[in-house]
């Protein structure tokens, strides 16, 4: 078989694959999610973002933004929720960490740990939806009321998910 001149090869890197085996895994882990009974509207625990703090702390920070987008696209993708509402909140709560965590790259490692990241994206992953909820599906300040028993929810589910990361973390570091 001869090739084009205009045809092209892409050769896949070892970060590639390893960046898409986490971003199946934190589909996966986003399908377990949406399966979870919620006892409030919008409280999850968040699995999925376990694998993308280990692909912060193992692969980089444009590893861990490629994990979460591919993780939002497949994961609407698989629920049938691509470009409905929720499909905007996730994206619109998951770029919010991101940016997040990218601004935390810069503290200093032995007062900041994977666990003080996971609390703080997890707040900014609320903030984002919070705000996203307050411009464009309810213009009420009302809103507003949900803020403490969501930030609770936010505060439980990433102390669990950055233990959990950096669980996953010490043992990935061992071997």
């Amino acid at each position: 078989m001869t090739r084009s001149p205009t045809e092209r090869t892409l050769q896949a890197s070892a970060d590639d694959h390893r960046i898409a085996s986490l971003a199946a895994l934190a589909i996966a882990l986003g399908m377990v999610d949406a399966a979870i009974p919620s006892p409030l509207p919008g409280v999850k625990p968040g699995l999925a973002n376990i694998m993308t703090l280990f692909a912060l702390h193992t692969l980089g920070w444009r590893a861990a933004v490629w994990v979460t987008l591919l993780r939002v696209i497949g994961a609407g993708l698989l629920l049938g929720s691509l470009f409905t509402p929720g499909f905007w909140l996730s994206l619109g709560g998951a770029l919010a960490s991101l940016l997040l965590l990218g601004a935390c790259r810069v503290l200093p490692e032995r007062h900041f740990s994977l666990v003080s990241h996971s609390l703080l994206a997890a707040q900014a992953h609320l903030l984002g939806q919070l705000l996203l909820v307050r411009l464009f599906l309810i213009p009420y300040d009302n809103i507003l009321v949900l803020f403490p028993p969501l930030a609770l929810a936010a505060l439980l589910s990433g102390a669990a998910n950055g233990l959990i990361a950096s669980h996953l973390v010490q043992v990935h570091d061992k071997d």
